[in-house]
C-alpha cells in the first residue's frame, strides 16, 4: 500500500512521512521542497495546480492530506483561503480521479472559532465535542471547515472514505519550549488555545491509525494531549476564563478541554506524549 503525504517538508508532514515509513507501508511524500533527513520517495509539486496533484497521487492507495497554510499570520486572508481552499480541492480531486479508497485529513479545532478569532467566540459548552456548534471567523479557520466540507462531498460522489482530524496546536519538545512556555505565566494569554496542543509524534499515529477503520462517506474527530499546557488544574483554568459556559462532563485533574473520546472509538487510539515528559528545559 502506497501511502501519499502531501506537505511533506512542514512540522506535521516530517512526522506522518517518518510515521508511515517506520511502519513498513511504501510512502510518497509530495510538497514544494523535499522533507529533511528523508530517504523516501519524493515528488515535487505545486498542488494549485490540478494536473500536478493527479500526477503526484497516481498509483497511491492511501492520502495523508496535509499540505496547507498553517496559520493566518503574515498572509493576507485571501492567500491563505485560496491556497488552502484550492490544494484540498486538488488533492481531494486527484484522490477520487484515482480511485483511492481512504484519505486522512488534517483539520484544526479552529473549525469553532478558535484561536484566532478577531471577535469573541461563544461556546456552547465544555469540553468540546463533535457536537459542538462549528463557527469560523477568519480565513485560515473557514479554509479548515471548508476543506472539511470539499472531502465530505467527494466521498458522497466516490468510493472515497475520509477522517478529518480536529487538532489544536503541534507541538515538539524543542518546539514547546519556543512557543509555548512563554504563554504559560498567564493562563488568559493561552485560553484562546484552549490550552490544548497536540505531540507531533500522536497526531503522527492518529493518522496512522485513520488508515484502518472500515467506514463509509467522512468522519470528523478532535484529537488532542492528554492534559493541557498548563501546570493548574483543568476545572480551576475554567472557572477563572470560562465560568459563564457549561461545564458537560468532569474535567480531572489537567483533562483536555478537546473531548478525544469520538477519536478513541473511531480510531482505538489516545495520545500518549504530555510535555510534562519532555526535557527539563523544555517543560
Amino acid at each position: 500500500m502506497t501511502v501519499v503525504v502531501t506537505g511533506a517538508a512542514g512540522l506535521l508532514g516530517r512526522h506522518l512521512v517518518e510515521a508511515v515509513d517506520d511502519s513498513g507501508f511504501p510512502v510518497r511524500a509530495v510538497d514544494r521542497v523535499p522533507p529533511p533527513s528523508s530517504d523516501v520517495e519524493f515528488v515535487r509539486a505545486d498542488l494549485t495546480v490540478l494536473g500536478e496533484a493527479v500526477q503526484a497521487l497516481h498509483g497511491a492507495s492511501a492520502v495523508m492530506h496535509a499540505a496547507a497554510i498553517p496559520r493566518p499570520t503574515g498572509l493576507t486572508a485571501v492567500e491563505v483561503f485560496h491556497t488552502n481552499v484550492t490544494v484540498a480541492y486538488n488533492v481531494v480531486e486527484a484522490a477520487v480521479l484515482h480511485a483511492v479508497p481512504r484519505l486522512v485529513n488534517a483539520s484544526s479545532f479552529s473549525v469553532i472559532g478558535l484561536p484566532f478569532n478577531p471577535r469573541p467566540v461563544r461556546l456552547e459548552y465544555l469540553p468540546i465535542d463533535s457536537s459542538h456548534p462549528l463557527a469560523p471567523q477568519e480565513a485560515y479557520a473557514l479554509s479548515k471547515l471548508v476543506t472539511e466540507e470539499i472531502v465530505a462531498a467527494a466521498t458522497r460522489r466516490s468510493g472515497l472514505s475520509a477522517i478529518s482530524l480536529r487538532m489544536p496546536w503541534i507541538q515538539t519538545p524543542a518546539t514547546f519550549a519556543d512557543e509555548v512556555v512563554p504563554r504559560r505565566e498567564d493562563p488568559s494569554v493561552g485560553a484562546s488555545n484552549l490550552w490544548a496542543y497536540i505531540d507531533a509524534r500522536d497526531a503522527a499515529a492518529a493518522f496512522l491509525a485513520a488508515l484502518e477503520p472500515t467506514i463509509g462517506g467522512h468522519e470528523a474527530v478532535y484529537v488532542s494531549a492528554p492534559d493541557t499546557f498548563m501546570d493548574a488544574e483543568t476545572e480551576a483554568l475554567v472557572r477563572s476564563t470560562f465560568a459563564e459556559v457549561e461545564l458537560r462532563k468532569p474535567l480531572p485533574g489537567r483533562a483536555p478541554l478537546l473531548d478525544t473520546d469520538a477519536a478513541h472509538a473511531l480510531l482505538g487510539c489516545r495520545a500518549e506524549h504530555s510535555w510534562r515528559s519532555y526535557p527539563t528545559e523544555a517543560a
